[in-house]
């Protein structure tokens, strides 16, 4: 009688590279609209910053003013601003399969919802902008 040869168990492990989110371009999207994440806590973070500047008086919002100024504060305020537009556009795209909205029982269509946020949105940024401006 023969024993059997005992092999130890072979596990797969299949190799994964780094960049797999950048074969196709939904894995794409979904990895900036992660990344997106970062740029909307900058833009807080930056926000508070501005109001605390405000609260310290003349000279510290005038420094706060020189110091988004510079170039650099400038090119990362304008990548984030392009990452919080990807942001913005990927969430109103998004609400329809979120949301079950009926009007009179009828399921709303997908471009209704979206295009109600957009004009919510635009009628909200004209509030804050005549605020600012007046």
């Amino acid at each position: 009688m023969t024993t059997p040869d005992v092999t130890e168990p072979r596990v797969h492990r299949p190799t994964m590279s780094t960049w797999w989110w950048t074969k196709k371009r939904s894995y794409f999207v979904f990895v900036m609209r992660e990344l997106s994440s970062f740029f909307i806590a900058w833009f807080v973070a930056f926000l508070l910053v501005l109001v605390a500047a405000v609260g310290r008086g003349d000279a510290a919002y005038q420094d706060f003013l020189d110091w988004a100024a510079a170039p650099w504060m400038v090119a990362i305020n304008l990548i984030a601003f392009a990452f919080l537009v990807l942001h913005v556009v990927t969430w109103f795209s998004l609400t329809p399969k979120a949301m079950d909205v009926r009007i009179r029982g009828e399921k709303a269509p997908a471009a209704v919802i979206i295009a109600s946020q957009y004009v919510g949105l635009a009628v909200v940024s004209a509030f804050v902008l005549w605020l600012v401006t007046r």
